[in-house]
């Protein structure tokens, strides 16, 4: 087998080529559960459009205030294309029969990798592995709550399935594997691939935690 080209294969061992990918999968992902939100809805082609931005860089813009880092999307007007792209999509596709199940599988989609993102950027600017965690789970999570609250639908922080610990896992796994140096590439997958196991068995199989117990 020949090797690789080392002048290939070096960015894919940079830091902010690893983040830049899982931060534009993110984004269109949630995108795409934005614009499956208005559908549901039949709403026009705009709202298409502003639900996606709205849910594609929400939570990645909360993460990026908390941290006093440039909102990423403002620097780079490649990730609103990237929302208006899959608003375009969805309304051109029309009327199809699985598109709620589509929102929900994206929507684990998104969780596992936009969780692995915040913690990636968060340890990027040298936060502490807590508030990593807590900025993966942020970033993943945001968007999803503003899409929700725009369409009128119960909250994913409501829902009983697993969800929001999806992404809490994701973020912790990745934060984890990387404290004994593990490169960037491996932990991000192995994180990312976690949080969406674990979301895709509660999605499959109705997985729930415990409740508060009722008072006998």
């Amino acid at each position: 087998m020949t090797p690789l080209d080392p002048a290939l294969t070096e960015p894919l061992r940079n830091p902010q080529t690893v983040l830049a990918a899982l931060d534009f999968a993110g984004v269109a992902v949630f995108a795409a559960t934005g614009a499956l939100a208005a559908a549901r809805e039949k709403h026009d082609v705009v709202t298409f459009a502003f639900f996606a931005a709205i849910t594609g860089v929400g939570g990645g813009t909360l993460r990026d205030l908390l941290l006093e880092l440039p909102v990423f999307w403002v620097q780079d007007w490649r990730y609103m294309a990237v929302c208006l792209s899959a608003a375009v999509a969805l309304w051109l596709i029309g009327q199809r029969d699985w598109r709620f199940r589509a929102l929900l599988w994206l929507d684990a989609v998104g969780l596992g990798a936009y969780g692995v993102m915040g913690a990636a950027k968060a340890e990027a600017a040298g936060a502490p592995p807590l508030i990593c965690i807590v900025m993966g789970t942020l970033t993943a999570c945001f968007g999803g709550v503003v899409r929700d609250t725009l369409a009128g639908q119960p909250s994913i922080l409501l829902r009983r399935e697993i969800n929001v610990t999806a992404a809490i896992l994701a973020a912790t796994l990745y934060i984890v594997l990387r404290m004994p140096e593990t490169p960037i590439w491996p932990a991000a997958i192995v994180a990312a691939v976690a949080g969406f196991m674990l979301r895709a068995g509660a999605l499959r199989w109705g997985w729930t935690l415990p409740g508060f117990p009722a008072r006998n």
